[in-house]
């Protein structure tokens, strides 16, 4: 199966700084995690949403590069991710 987010739902973890969502992979959840410095103009907790929904496309692809790398439990995307 390959890796699809059907659930466009996100979340914003003040503690970890980092912004959750969910992908799909058959019937199996995988976490993913987007690290806040990924949007550096962002100041509040919907700035940080808005901004992951503007790169969602972007987001999304390096959630499939880093998951066709190495299957894991959790993903945290990094700027190295989008290179």
């Amino acid at each position: 199966m390959s890796l699809s987010f059907p659930n466009q739902s996100r979340s914003y973890e003040e503690a970890g700084k980092r912004i959750r969502f969910i992908g799909h992979d058959g019937m199996f959840e995988i976490p993913f995690f987007a690290g806040a410095d990924l949007f550096p103009a962002a100041t509040s907790e919907a700035a940080y949403l808005n901004a992951f929904d503007a790169a969602r496309v972007a987001i999304y692809k390096a959630a499939r590069r880093a998951y066709s790398g190495a299957r894991r439990t959790t993903y945290v995307l990094t700027r190295a991710d989008f290179g």
